[in-house]
């Protein structure tokens, strides 16, 4: 039987945005055009076009499918977490292995174009600070913190600020040695500063 066109149209969109994400951690923002995505994505230039008319519908698309990527990940390993004693190190290391990952990596190299473009500025802009939003309040719950007192907020976003450094530092060496001990001796120092919070 012949897959639905449209069934046909969500894996072939899918798989350019996946492409997209690959291409920008592996190769850099200049090298990752709708041809390249296509050939990697095993689907013609355009068929890529039909889904994304220009290279900005395809890396904005790209950004919004990594987003939402990053944040249904962020869901389904909350469940996994530890209850009491091991809580806070756990919430930390996941917070670091999303500024450490391909996704990261990706959209890295669109920020830095973003820097010197300000027409792709406007596009980033919008999603990053979604982004960071949602990223501080699944932190906070996750931490089982209340998220409306200002300390807390400010050790968060602490946090955050300190994942982003750690993501930065790993991308020309293998920085997990060091990065696990910072990550322990941070952990140690949120749970103070919180105040160790039943969870």
């Amino acid at each position: 039987m012949r897959e639905p066109q449209q069934d046909r149209s969500r894996v072939t969109r899918q798989r350019l945005l996946e492409a997209t994400i690959d291409c920008l951690a592996e190769n850099g923002w200049a090298a990752t055009t709708v041809g390249v995505v296509a050939t990697r994505a095993g689907v013609s230039r355009g068929a890529a076009q039909h889904h994304f008319p220009t290279r900005e519908d395809l890396i904005t698309a790209a950004l919004e499918y990594m987003f939402d990527t990053r944040m249904q990940m962020a869901r389904e390993e909350a469940v996994d977490l530890p209850v009491g004693e091991g809580r806070t190190v756990a919430v930390v290391e996941r917070l670091v292995e999303y500024y450490t990952g391909t996704l990261f990596k990706a959209a890295l190299q669109v920020w830095t174009a973003a820097a010197s473009d300000p027409a792709l500025r406007e596009w980033v802009l919008p999603l990053e600070d979604r982004f960071g939003r949602t990223a501080h309040r699944m932190a906070v719950d996750q931490l089982g913190v209340d998220g409306s007192d200002p300390a807390v907020r400010a050790a968060v976003q602490a946090t955050l600020d300190l994942a982003r450094g750690l993501g930065l530092a790993d991308l020309l060496t293998d920085d997990s040695a060091r990065r696990a001990e910072v990550v322990r001796q941070w952990a140690s120092s949120l749970d103070a500063q919180l105040g160790a919070r039943s969870r």
